[in-house]
This record gives structure tokens, C-alpha cells and sequence, in this order.
């Protein structure tokens, strides 16, 4: 919505992508958490955890893909326009395409932090890694480091597979250039 050429959706794109991203995750989760079930909306406290990080983080997509679409040379999507294709296949087929080669590292960034950031769901009572490292801490006293340990290698292989799948991709996206 941000790069659209209808006011109101860029408006609406641009609040809720400043609201959002200056506003801390723990504020969102007690808004999902807290806020929604007052107004009727009711779910599992798993549903309200994606629910949050999902609108924490979809922000946070938006801006890298802006980003991304932003970096496209000009001429590029004003080539599609004098082939006259529409706004929509214009952002489609030409501008996308290319703005995801740029986008490859902040995404790999944004969901590397997304999953960093499940452990704030721990708090509010969705067992996670960080939530099962503290019941197991709580259980097993006499052995806090080799749980810490394990924890610290379970967010590790997350996100070392999580880095080794964007770089395939980064070396599948040089080969197509």
C-alpha cells in the first residue's frame, strides 16, 4: 500500500507501518492479548502470540519490501507504462521481480528477529523454546547451564538454517542475473 498511486491506501500504509514499527512488541502482545478478548475477539493464547508477531512483523516486511521496490530504477517501471501495462502488472512483473533480489538480506534480517521474538510469548503463556527452557530450568535446578545451553543451540540452529536457506536463494537469484 505504501507505493500505491491511491492516496487513501498509501495513507493507510504509511500509519500503520510508523504505528506499528515505533511501537514495542511487548505493547502489541498486551494490546492482542489483553485489548481484543474486552472487545469480543477471543482465541488460544497461541493464536493471539502469531497474531501478534504477525502484525508486529508484517510492518516490518512492508518496509523491506518498500525498500526493495524503492531501489528499482525508475526507468524500468516507466518502460512497463509506455508498454501500457496496469499499475498491478507493472508492480507484478517488472518491479517485483527485481526488487526481491534486493530484499533477500533485510528479510533474512526481519525473520531472523521474528524468530528471536517468539520468545516474548513465553510470557504470555505460549510454550516456546524460551518457555520450555524455563520449565526445564524450574524442574532440573542442578542443571540450569546444560538447559540455558540448549536453548541458546535451539535458537541457533533456527536461525543458522533460517541464514543458510536465504543464502541458496541469494545464489539462485546472482545466477539468474
Amino acid at each position: 500500500m505504501r507505493v500505491s498511486p491511491v492516496p487513501p491506501l498509501r495513507w493507510f500504509g504509511v500509519t500503520y507501518v510508523q504505528t506499528v514499527r515505533n511501537t514495542p512488541l511487548t505493547v502489541v502482545f498486551f494490546f492482542v492479548v489483553f485489548v481484543l478478548p474486552r472487545v469480543g475477539v477471543v482465541f488460544s493464547y497461541f493464536t493471539f502470540a502469531v497474531l501478534a508477531l504477525s502484525i508486529y512483523h508484517a510492518a516490518l516486511v512492508c518496509e523491506a519490501v518498500r525498500s526493495g521496490i524503492n531501489g528499482v530504477d525508475v526507468g524500468q517501471a516507466e518502460a512497463a507504462r509506455a508498454l501500457g501495462l496496469t499499475f498491478s502488472q507493472n508492480l507484478r512483473l517488472i518491479v517485483l521481480p527485481q526488487a526481491f533480489r534486493n530484499v533477500l538480506q533485510p528479510l533474512g534480517s526481519v525473520f531472523s528477529a521474528l524468530i528471536r521474538n517468539t520468545s516474548i510469548a513465553a510470557a504470555f503463556g505460549v510454550q516456546e523454546l524460551t518457555g520450555v527452557v524455563q520449565r526445564l530450568t524450574t524442574a532440573n535446578p542442578d542443571h540450569v547451564i546444560a538447559v540455558l545451553f540448549g536453548g541458546v543451540v535451539g535458537y541457533l540452529i533456527l536461525t543458522l538454517a533460517l541464514a543458510g536457506g536465504l543464502a541458496l536463494a541469494e545464489r539462485r537469484v546472482v545466477r539468474v542475473r
